[in-house]
């Protein structure tokens, strides 16, 4: 999967948007070190991975909400894993800015959410531990890099402060099991 995974987020990214490729690639790489706590979900994390920002491709943006327009594609154009799907489609909380795009029971009733909260919660840390140009970086440095860039009064600047507790919890959980060596859930 993580081949075919690599392959398609390349054709949709590198080309037009090499910075958020960069960033993809890279979160896929900080994946690849959450192997051992993922067990079977390793493959499934790191494809997830490299894809949560296909939707910002210009062809495929469609609602302006990428995570929505990223699993709309894997769905219609790949026949994508229903899992892989519903990762991308609902990574880094994005059902919080879903609410924001009043988009909320769309993203929900199409994509639920995926009640696996170990590769939920790795997604996250793998995204919000990647900074744009792909070095790794603190959680905190990637939420305020993400407001410094958006802003604070801009849809996403009003989303990533609600989800800053939910996003900052979660990478904090992954770095608790990496610190006592966690095994596969």
């Amino acid at each position: 999967m993580l081949a075919w995974a690599t392959r398609v987020a390349e054709v949709e990214l590198s080309t037009e948007l090499p910075r958020r490729w960069a960033h993809s690639r890279s979160v896929a790489a900080q994946a690849a070190t959450l192997a051992s706590l993922l067990g079977a979900d390793a493959d499934l994390l790191q494809a997830a991975a490299v894809l949560h920002d296909v939707g910002y491709a210009p062809r495929l943006a469609r609602t302006g909400f990428h995570p929505l327009d990223g699993g709309r594609f894997l769905r219609a154009e790949h026949g994508a894993d229903d899992a892989l799907v519903r990762l991308v489609a609902n990574h880094s909380c994005a059902l919080l800015e879903a609410d924001e795009r009043g988009l909320r029971t769309t993203l929900e009733q199409e994509f639920p959410l995926l009640d696996r909260p170990l590769l939920v919660d790795a997604l996250i840390y793998c995204d919000m531990t990647t900074t744009p140009t792909g070095a790794v970086t603190t959680v905190n440095a990637r939420l305020e890099e993400i407001l410094d860039r958006y802003g604070e009064d801009s849809v996403v600047g009003r989303f990533i402060r609600r989800a800053a507790p939910e996003l900052t919890e979660a990478v904090v959980r992954i770095d608790a099991r990496l610190a006592t060596g966690g095994s596969p859930m």
